[in-house]
């Protein structure tokens, strides 16, 4: 028999979901052109916004034994903080749709789940309302510039649109990240050449449930890093028609591209079962591109 060597049920991609909720949020071009018109009064305000923002969360007290400000303001962390939200706070007044964006978010909620560099969690919720919390602040700084309302009623509604889809990505993240770190047994991946390049690092642990195989682990993988699917992956579409279905069912799978092989403790899979092998702890996976 064949081995299977297909992926099944991996997450949209972060830059197509992101088009895909912009179009089902209904942003339009007027949208982005009401929002436009607001944009000099909040960029006004945009350092006060920043300053603001972590001035309010260290003075909460959950927020601030989330940031580790308990006893005092870490300066160091603040200035981390606050440059973050600056460059996404540009980011987003320049009315940002790239899929360099989209990717962007996704990273951020990778981080709200515990996965930056000071593996601080946020829960969802903090992100959720503090969202909304920026919103009320442009609404505040629409007032305060004597902004018409005929101005100030459509930004708002592209405002609250598009910021809503910002947070629809970086839920994304956070859920990839938490289903990464999900599982009893940690089982090492070490990845070779460009895929290096692309990931940004050369080896990583993801926890699996006793009893998972590799295709379970290597969803999560590419959950996790999306952006090495283009490199590693071929899509392809599948069509069966169920029993007790009046009609054919369609759906997306991917295979890994020509030349790239995955590794079980230094065997082939494509040799052995494929990706339905079991995975144990102690096991060890290399995924090498072509010509390695």
């Amino acid at each position: 028999m064949t081995p299977n060597l297909e992926l099944h049920h991996l997450s949209a991609d972060p830059a197509d979901e992101w088009q895909r909720m912009l179009r089902f949020a209904a942003l339009v071009e007027a949208d982005y052109l009401a929002m436009a018109r607001t944009v000099e009064v909040l960029m006004q305000r945009s350092t006060e916004l920043v300053v603001n923002t972590y001035d309010y969360l260290s003075t909460v007290p959950e927020t601030a034994a989330i940031l580790g400000w308990e006893q005092s303001v870490d300066e160091v962390h603040l200035e981390e903080r606050r440059r973050f939200f600056t460059i996404w706070l540009a980011r987003t007044l320049g009315l940002d749709q790239s899929s360099d964006f989209a990717y962007y978010l996704f990273r951020a909620g990778k981080f709200h789940a515990g996965q930056g560099p000071r593996r601080i969690h946020t829960q969802p919720a903090y992100v959720s309302v503090s969202v909304g919390l920026v919103l009320a602040s442009f609404s505040n700084y629409m007032l305060e510039a004597r902004l018409p309302s005929d101005v100030i009623a459509p930004a708002m509604a592209g405002w609250s649109k598009y910021l809503s889809v910002q947070l629809n990505q970086m839920l994304m993240g956070y859920q990839a990240a938490q289903e990464f770190i999900s599982g009893d047994i940690p089982i090492h991946l070490s990845f070779y050449a460009r895929l290096r390049e692309i990931i940004g690092q050369a080896e990583c642990d993801v926890n699996m449930d006793h009893g998972s195989n590799l295709e379970a682990l290597l969803t999560k993988f590419f959950n996790y890093f999306p952006q090495a699917r283009t490199a590693s992956l071929e899509p392809l579409w599948r069509s069966e028609e169920p029993a007790n279905s009046a009609w054919v069912e369609v759906s997306q799978v991917y295979l890994p591209r020509r030349g790239w092989r995955v590794l079980l403790n230094g065997r082939d899979v494509s040799h052995e079962n494929g990706f339905e092998v079991t995975i144990n702890k102690d096991d060890n996976i290399a995924i090498f591109p072509p010509g390695r």
